[in-house]
């Protein structure tokens, strides 16, 4: 079994361009440059910053659409129709996401960050936008729940394409879980926050799911048609993908350096407390991401479903957890730090995440799970 998996991940492998063999070093060198391009040029990242539509970003948009695009792709639209008949990885996903995922952040994120506040690592209050005074720490718990309710739809295509996941699969766990995101985002908010009436952005994430997934989607179905009927597979595959794969991890790097221009200098003001926020949100991101791991090895997923499926529920929808802080909270609050902390911890750890799939590949068979 472990021969033929070896095989299998061996047949799937390419050579790696310099990009994808110090992914790691180079995603730490682009948050450095976002971070010190937000502090020696704000006015460069508060302008690009400003170019948004229903708070969703037209910068980072634009980057998010050719990191996605080459991956879309690569998808054999076979695979999504498989998909259908194996569903144990998107139920698995649905569960880890809905059931499992914003209350393990509730009580995390309220556990740790109360223990600071209790030691005297996290002082002050702060003003909400209601005029109420609350301390600081519970405006931090509160980013936490937002990132905690919204699971990833985009980014976890790069995870799953980096950890040599099943892509048909993937995509119809971001699908479905995007659905599930317009029905139990703002029943979940409203309850783990303790708000009778919480906005939630719509529009940013119905905007968010159309740019970052559909209009990826459906260009990658027609390049790929196009390109594989008038130059035929063997030139799609051998010298047509290769250069896509670079494109994607080009897009990524921008996107983090735009990012972090964005918020840099949030962070440079506040760099204990960055530390305390993460914490919480690096353990709630690993304990996610070996439930649902641990549990695609109980249910004998193979290991092309079982990394995608724990990666989903890891991962989170930064942008909405940003743009809803700021609608209930404000740009500058507590809450919306915690936000951003999010996206400084993920990616790097997210990569960790993937090396440690493709480490222990030998657990999982590659069998098709019915």
């Amino acid at each position: 079994m472990n021969q033929a998996n070896n095989s299998r991940l061996k047949a799937s492998s390419r050579e790696m361009n310099v990009f994808e063999k110090h992914l790691s070093l180079w995603v730490i060198l682009c948050i450095g440059a976002g971070i010190v391009l937000g502090k020696l040029a704000p006015q460069v990242a508060s302008t690009l910053d400003s170019f948004s539509f229903y708070q969703v970003s037209i910068p980072i948009a634009i980057c998010l659409f050719f990191m996605m695009y080459p991956i879309m792709v690569k998808i054999d639209f076979r695979e999504v129709i498989n998909a259908g008949k194996t569903p144990k990885p998107v139920i698995l996903t649905l569960i880890i996401n809905w059931l499992i995922k914003p209350f393990t952040m509730f009580f995390i994120a309220t556990f740790f960050l109360t223990l600071f506040y209790k030691w005297g690592l996290i002082p002050g209050t702060e003003i909400l936008k209601t005029g109420q005074e609350v301390e600081l720490y519970k405006s931090y718990i509160s980013g936490a729940i937002l990132l905690g309710i919204a699971p990833c739809t985009a980014m976890v295509l790069v995870w799953s394409w980096l950890s040599k996941g099943n892509m048909g699969h993937t995509l119809v766990m971001v699908a479905i879980n995007s659905l599930a995101m317009l029905f139990l985002y703002a029943p979940l908010g409203s309850f783990l926050l303790g708000e009778n009436d919480m906005p939630i952005p719509w529009q940013t994430i119905i905007l968010s799911v159309i740019i970052y997934v559909g209009l990826p989607l459906i260009a990658g179905y027609f390049t790929r048609k196009w390109m594989i009927r008038k130059k035929g597979l063997e030139y799609f595959e051998k010298t047509f993908l290769p250069h896509l794969g670079t494109v994607s991890i080009i897009a990524l790097l921008t996107t983090l350096i735009l990012l972090f221009s964005f918020k840099g200098e949030i962070i440079l003001q506040n760099p204990l407390t960055i530390l305390w926020i993460a914490i919480p949100l690096l353990i709630q991101t690993i304990l996610i991401f070996s439930i649902g791991y641990i549990a695609a090895k109980f249910l004998k997923l193979s290991y092309e479903n079982a990394a995608p499926a724990a990666m989903i529920g890891a991962s989170n929808h930064f942008e909405v957890a940003i743009a809803t802080s700021t609608m209930l909270f404000g740009l500058s609050s507590g809450a919306s730090l915690a936000t951003v902390v999010g996206v400084l911890i993920e990616v790097p750890l997210m990569l960790i995440l993937v090396r440690i799939c493709l480490k222990t590949h030998k657990w999982f068979s590659v069998k098709s799970e019915v």
